[in-house]
């Protein structure tokens, strides 16, 4: 269920404090894999508080310490990468840019590296349209028009992101739907689609609403049949209890004093790092907004609405099957 040259990857997602990183060492050091991150902050060398990845003071690999000690982190700590190698981690700096494709060619080459070793690549993140890209590719858009993509952010300076989403609804609502209306960079890139095409962005991907070719999977794992790409499924209750608590738990390991040291920078951060979700909320309070109780209380209530969006993708895309982490653990397994 996914395109070349991923064909005998294997990927586990999930939402954001589901628990898959934890989870992916494990099942990495069973089957002889190694991890590829498919999350879009975790690219950025420098936002390690506000990506989960406070340093722990020892690895434990006993289940039970992990999963009291790590709170579904998104970018792997440094001992879980000595346990088993990471990819696409810490590459670019927090002023740079990196898009769905820059990511997808990447991936690529890493996915094709780590098979060349006789290893199997493992996809592991919650960046939707990562995975989107990853199972049924891009689609074949216009390059941005520089000059037609400030007119449209001007405008919704001037009048708000809720007229521009307004906008995209009457004209192309499929897209609406599924694009969040305080999502201001993917609003201004469907109608950049449309204004330049004469198409709306929901006809470009008519690609991405079917099934995907069935390629070689001889992989040397037992359980051929087992579905390749799975997502995490937690209690709801539970999900956002996590949530909340880690949360809390990055602002006590200082995300506050992460941020403050990105703001101070000497170039000025990437739209993509600026807008991720706690940054951004944080750099409002660093400005002068709110307060730090109120600052806190708000990055949960975003987390847990992000967490919430991110199942509603996974539950509709095709492909991507529901799981359990008890039953993750055993789902793929080596060769005897």
């Amino acid at each position: 269920m996914l395109i070349p040259p991923f064909a005998n990857a294997f990927v586990l997602t999930g939402p954001t404090g589901s628990g898959k990183s934890a989870l992916a060492v494990r099942i990495a050091e069973r089957i002889g894999a190694e991890i590829i991150s498919m999350d879009s902050m975790a690219i950025y060398r420098g936002m390690d508080v506000g990506t989960a990845k406070p340093a722990l003071k020892r690895f434990v690999s006993n289940l039970e310490s992990i999963q009291r000690l790590d709170i579904g982190t998104a970018k792997a700590t440094p001992e879980q990468r000595q346990v088993v190698p990471h990819h696409l981690l810490d590459v670019l700096e927090p002023w740079e840019s990196g898009s769905v494709a820059w990511w997808l060619d990447r991936a690529a080459l890493c996915s094709e590296d780590i098979e060349s070793r006789g290893k199997t690549a493992l996809f592991v993140g919650g960046t939707p349209l990562y995975l989107k890209a990853l199972m049924f590719g891009l689609f074949d858009g216009p390059e941005a028009d520089t000059a037609l993509r400030q007119r449209l952010e001007q405008e919704a300076l001037e009048k708000g992101p809720a007229d521009l989403f307004q906008r995209l609804a009457a004209i192309d609502p499929p897209s609406a739907q599924r694009i969040h209306p305080n999502d201001l960079r993917r609003i201004v890139r469907a109608l950049e689609v449309h204004a330049l095409t004469g198409k709306p962005m929901s006809a470009w991907q008519t690609q991405w609403k079917k099934e995907p070719a069935v390629v070689n999977q001889e992989t040397g794992l037992r359980n051929r049949g087992a579905p390749r790409c799975v997502w995490l499924d937690l209690p709801r209750d539970l999900l956002y209890e996590r949530i909340n608590r880690r949360v809390q738990d990055m602002f006590a390991a200082g995300w506050l004093e992460e941020a403050r040291g990105l703001l101070a920078l000497e170039k000025p951060l990437s739209r993509e790092a600026a807008q991720a979700l706690g940054y951004k909320e944080i750099f409002a309070y660093l400005r002068g907004h709110g307060t730090l109780d109120e600052t806190i209380a708000l990055v949960q209530t975003r987390t847990r609405q992000f967490a919430k969006r991110q199942i509603t993708w996974f539950r509709h895309l095709p492909g991507l099957v529901r799981t359990t982490t008890e039953l993750t653990e055993t789902l793929w397994q080596p060769t005897m």
